[in-house]
């Protein structure tokens, strides 16, 4: 079987044809018509494809043509089971399955020890279930908009299942299907995909990964630009978070890539408008005032790059020791197959090799699913397309195919068998996130409002809101679980010499890493002191113009509702203004401390306003 090694942004492709696979660096695909250096002014043709290869039947026959690595077995472990999806196995052997058509987890259990399912039970049903993570004997369940949270018994059956402890997940959309991972830091890590196949979506939460307390008391996102990442997982011997994401849909049967992404707090991947290894998108653009260039230098690049449309579906860490060293602490993935490419691509499972933390190559593990088959209209067939995979205490890797309703066991029999971050959260209801800018805040600023670390020059800005008054309550609907619009904000003109205001808005009574950042929104032009309910959340404004928006502790960009916990009294949210003698030069997305340090020097005067607000 082919071996690959990465190098920085390798593209591999995988198993087309009965298991052979080619591999081929960036610099060597042939040219591609929709590649264009100027795709904003472009005209375009894509050529696309719908291939989709026939269901067959995984008769012992056929699945004897399954190609794995030598000394590796597959077999049938369960059947008959309509929609198997996602994969989680306990401790104790148990195997747990979403059946998103059904509606339901159903428990298997291998009494005997032959490798052969003897007990199935279903022990939860809720509509369109699909995310499973077990925690100890913790289990959460995702469906399209809820998180549930329940505990195992002895016998392997689930708790009744109560209220979501989340129950406002994003729409659906095109990418229903929600994933969820147990992080080290005890953090749930939701997938949340994009709604359509590329645009600009208006809940700023689809097509990220999210970062939710495991009593869903607190959510924000961890990365954005991913349009659907339902294969991720934390590296084990550094915690750190890899996913494969899919590729954008109509670009093209080589257009686009599957990406592994090194998935970073506060990054950016790229989607809609940006894809593969700095690509423009010829049929989107980024919102007004960003150009493509703006959004490819601010989106981190994938780590290597899969064949097109080849659908990365579950990642499973295998740390056992019943595999040969060499495939000991990778990454595997279930590639469920395309639809949309001339030739099929994906029905196999891909094994990431890594050491030392780090991916160093790539490799079909498990191939010939996909097959020749002269009897269907397309000339293909495939044995299933896969979904699920999971490694189990007994040494086994569990992968799940939802077309034919089977779950197939891979063991290793041949000789050798057997050889042998800290996460900062704040009463706000908030993960503590830095935002796109990883700048870190000296430590004097840690703790201080903006107005007690910045010095003016000269005296106060008045400072006011039709909303409330200084000291009084803050309207419900500005709230994050309200309508989470920004209140109006009127100030008083600068003094001589203003160029350009700051807006900050802070609550400092939050009981972990105070101030919380609700609002960042600089570069307001000097002629411009007031500003309307419900300012958009875009990175740049076009009214007021060329007035920029920072990342709030949310994770997202513009304004943040307050959300503070409901038995805490109430909180002060400071509407801080600034009056600055400069433009500043910053992008859009700044951090607070960016930002900070950017104004040092150049404060004309200041004021605030304070409003609260109890839930």
């Amino acid at each position: 079987m082919p071996r690959y090694s990465l190098t920085a942004t390798a593209a591999i492709l995988g198993s087309v044809i009965g298991g052979s696979a080619s591999a081929q660096a960036p610099e060597s695909l042939p040219p591609v018509s929709e590649q264009l250096e100027n795709p904003t002014s472009a005209d375009v043709t894509i050529v696309g494809s719908i291939l989709e290869p026939a269901q067959l039947a995984p008769t012992p026959e056929r699945l004897d043509r399954l190609s794995l690595p030598q000394g590796f077995e597959i077999s049938v472990f369960a059947e008959g089971l309509v929609n198997p999806r996602m994969l989680a196995v306990a401790d104790d052997g148990t195997v747990y399955v979403t059946r998103r058509a059904v509606g339901d987890v159903v428990m298997l259990r291998d009494e005997d020890g032959d490798g052969i399912a003897d007990v199935e039970k279903t022990v939860a049903s809720r509509p369109d279930m699909h995310g499973i993570a077990i925690d100890g004997e913790t289990v959460y369940l995702v469906t399209v908009g809820e998180i549930y949270r329940t505990t195992r018994r002895e016998d392997g059956t689930l708790e009744p299942l109560g209220e979501p402890i989340v129950s406002d997940l994003p729409a659906g959309g095109q990418h229903p299907n929600r994933m969820v991972v147990v992080g080290p830091d005890g953090l749930l890590y939701v997938s949340v995909g994009s709604t359509c196949n590329a645009c600009g979506e208006t809940d700023p939460r689809n097509a990220t990964m999210m970062r939710i307390a495991p009593d869903g008391s607190r959510s924000s996102i961890f990365a954005s630009g991913l349009r659907n990442t339902i294969g991720y997982g934390f590296e084990p011997a550094s915690g750190e978070l890899w996913g494969m994401d899919h590729g954008i849909d109509w670009l093209g049967d080589n257009e686009q890539h599957e990406e592994l992404n090194h998935l970073v707090e506060g990054n950016k991947y790229g989607w809609p408008y940006v894809y593969d290894d700095g690509q423009f998108n010829p049929q989107d653009e980024p919102p007004a005032g960003i150009t493509l260039e703006e959004w490819a230098a601010e989106s981190a690049d994938p780590v290597a790059l899969y064949v097109p449309h080849a659908a990365p579906m579950q990642m499973a860490w295998y740390t056992g020791d019943a595999f040969p060293e060499e495939y000991r602490g990778d990454a595997y993935v279930a590639m469920r197959g395309s639809w949309n490419r001339r030739p099929p691509s994906g029905y196999e499972v891909m094994r990431l090799d890594f050491e030392d933390g780090e991916p160093v190559g790539l490799e079909p593990f498990i191939t010939g699913f996909l097959m020749e088959d002269e009897e269907s209209p397309s000339g293909w067939g495939h044995l299933g397309r896969l979904a699920g995979l999971a490694a189990g205490p007994d040494g086994a890797l569990y992968l799940s195919d939802d077309t034919n309703g089977v779950i197939h066991r891979i063991v290793y029999t041949g000789d050798g068998s057997g050889q042998g971050a800290s996460e900062a959260t704040n009463a706000e209801g908030e993960v503590s996130m830095s935002g796109e800018d990883t700048a870190e805040a000296p430590a004097s600023t840690e703790n201080a409002l903006a107005t007690e670390i910045l010095s003016a020059q000269g005296g106060a800005v008045d400072v006011t809101s039709p909303a409330f008054g200084d000291g009084e309550a803050i309207p419900a609907k500005y709230a994050a679980e309200q309508q989470d619009i920004s209140p109006p904000l009127d100030w008083a003109e600068g003094p001589e010499g203003t160029q350009s205001y700051v807006v900050m808005v802070e609550d400092p009574d939050v009981s972990e890493e105070p101030p919380f950042i609700h609002w960042l929104i600089y570069d307001i032009p000097a002629d411009v002191t007031a500003l309307r309910e419900g300012v958009p959340g875009a990175p740049e404004l076009p009214l007021p113009e060329g007035a920029k928006q920072g990342a709030n502790d949310h994770g997202t960009t513009g304004w943040f509702g307050m959300r503070p916990p409901q038995d805490d009294p109430a909180h002060h949210y400071h509407f801080q203004v600034f009056a600055l003698d400069t433009m500043l030069d910053l992008p859009h997305g700044a951090s607070r401390a960016r930002l900070i340090d950017a104004m040092e020097g150049h404060v004309l005067s200041t004021g605030e306003l304070v409003g609260t607000y109890e839930r």
